[in-house]
């Protein structure tokens, strides 16, 4: 099984610096259905859910439940 480059995306890097750039904000709506994020988000423990989901807004992932 491949391991998960979406730590060190690099349009994720480019969200990172400049979140109003075209890069940045494509990287972010790609993120709502992209299913290597999905497998990367979920592989990661509660406290790292939470913190994800908070920095990148992720509506759908910030609810008490995580």
């Amino acid at each position: 099984m491949a391991e998960h480059t979406c730590e060190n995306c690099p349009l994720r890097a480019k969200h990172d610096n400049n979140p109003t750039s075209f890069a940045g904000r494509f990287w972010r709506w790609h993120i709502n259905f992209c299913p290597g994020w999905k497998k990367y988000f979920i592989s990661l423990s509660g406290e790292q859910k939470k913190k994800i989901a908070e920095q990148y807004n992720f509506r759908k992932y910030q609810r008490a439940s995580i």
